[in-house]
């Protein structure tokens, strides 16, 4: 995908480029002289993120896009911070910028950009480098090996293999061909204008022309059309999925919302939106260095949640999944020199925080409103005798009348699981209730004097405990 720009300065006669010989028509975006000399475009590519399979695919389509649209060279723009592939992926696209059939320029920038990873070695074959001030490079590991050239960083090797340079080691090193002496190059037009002049296989490279000012300064005018590409909008989301922040929150958020559709029953949008989360989840888990142990962790997080979510109230298993989440998080990707691949402190305040906001006030109040039955006519329950189905202590669940109730003990001693409870009260939609041994007479009076009364409401919904 092609976006065309032109450095648009009109210049003047007198630029060399190459002849428009035989009467053919200039190709699409090529600019011709006053003089009759036609310049090609150049073409620039946007690469950022993780070097994955993705870009490295789009990098060999950029440079088969030039050599078949007549562009004079290509310009890789790199930000990555880096290299999610296989050092036999890198070798080969190591190959393909060595053997290209236009001249190559490697560009680390804007300002603040990295160039980490082994991808990084494409320095070495590339014909024209550069960075801009503020950008580091680094962390290539063992040098690779390729057919047609060799990657050789001579005295930068050793700390470039564990380490990072700035713009003034780099210089110093001898790291860059970038063909122009200033401190660096800050912007596409510099690059464009250290590509100026470039010599290949017989073919000079016209890319800015030097213009002298009416104050006597000398500036430099883009006469190349400029085309910038990027990744189509399918492989722009799925390269973007392979970022720690992005697969970590699309994980805890799919898993949340497919809890959500199954204790919820609803319509189904939020477990489709759910299935796709986790999909495109697991899609970027797969790119990056992944810890497949804390993934489990992460899952099982959520079945410790669902525990309570069934139960209507947040309690022990609350806890430990909140410990769970925590621990996966932590420990959900393996670290990559000079890359930091824990989620930024906004993205794991918003995943632990909001994931506790869920499963402690949200889901809660969700169930026990999807669940609830209604409030009026309860009475009849004063005085009915249950089971206790969780341990009220002091809350717990019981059942009565065929169906389970949230419950809280109206005295200090525990009602414990299977023992026989009676009901004493009713505080909103919670049952109070106390053990049947040396529970109160007046609600055994009560509760015969009501054997002969049908209850007004049903008790029981689907089987499901209620509020």
């Amino acid at each position: 995908m092609l976006t065309t720009a032109a450095g648009l300065s009109l210049f003047a006669g007198g630029v060399s480029a190459q002849d428009d010989q035989g009467g053919d028509d200039p190709t699409p975006d090529t600019v011709v002289t006053p003089g009759g000399a036609t310049i090609a475009p150049v073409d620039v590519l946007q690469v950022s993120g993780f070097m994955d399979d993705i870009l490295v695919a789009e990098i060999r389509d950029a440079i088969e896009r030039a050599d078949d649209s007549g562009a004079q060279a290509l310009i890789l723009q790199v930000n990555s911070d880096g290299t999610v592939v296989d050092d036999s992926v890198v070798e080969a696209l190591l190959e393909d910028i060595a053997t290209a059939p236009v001249p190559i320029g490697v560009w680390v920038g804007p300002t603040g950009s990295r160039f980490y990873g082994p991808a990084a070695q494409m320095l070495a074959v590339a014909d024209v480098t550069g960075m801009a001030p503020g950008a580091r490079v680094g962390y290539f590991g063992v040098p690779l090996s390729i057919p047609s050239a060799e990657i050789d960083f001579g005295i930068a090797e050793e700390t470039l293999r564990n380490g990072s340079v700035g713009l003034s080691e780099a210089r110093a090193l001898d790291i860059f061909r970038q063909r122009i002496n200033d401190e660096g190059i800050p912007t596409v037009t510099s690059m464009l204008q250290a590509m100026n002049g470039y010599e290949e296989l017989g073919v000079t490279l016209v890319t800015t022309e030097q213009v002298v000012t009416d104050d006597g300064n000398t500036r430099f005018d883009t006469v190349a059309i400029v085309r910038f590409s990027k990744l189509s909008l399918i492989d722009q989301l799925f390269h973007t999925v392979a970022s720690p922040p992005v697969a970590y929150l699309l994980l805890l958020t799919g898993l949340a919302l497919l809890v959500f559709e199954f204790f919820t029953a609803g319509v189904g949008v939020a477990g489709v939106v759910g299935a796709v989360c986790t999909f495109l989840a697991f899609s970027g888990l797969a790119v990056l260095p992944t810890r497949t142990w804390a993934v489990v962790v992460i899952g099982l997080a959520m079945l410790a949640f669902s525990v309570d979510v069934q139960v209507g109230i947040p309690r022990f298993w609350t806890g430990v999944g909140l410990v769970l989440t925590v621990i996966g998080t932590w420990f959900l990707f393996e670290p990559l020199p000079g890359a930091s691949m824990r989620p930024g402190w906004i993205a794991l305040i918003t995943g632990v925080g909001g994931i506790a906001l869920t499963f402690i006030v949200g889901m809660p109040n969700m169930v026990r409103t999807r669940f609830a039955t209604p409030t009026i006519g309860r009475e009849w329950m004063i005085g009915e005798l249950g089971t206790v189905i969780d341990d009220v202590d002091p809350d717990g669940v019981v059942e009565v009348g065929n169906g389970r109730w949230r419950a809280r003990t109206n005295r200090a001693t525990p009602v414990m699981r299977g023992d026989e409870i009676r009901v004493a009260a009713i505080d909103g939609i919670t049952l109070e209730v106390e053990p049947l041994e040396g529970a109160a007479k007046d609600y055994r009076e009560r509760r015969g004097a009501s054997d002969d009364t049908e209850p007004p409401v049903e008790a029981v919904t689907d089987g499901q405990l209620s509020p």
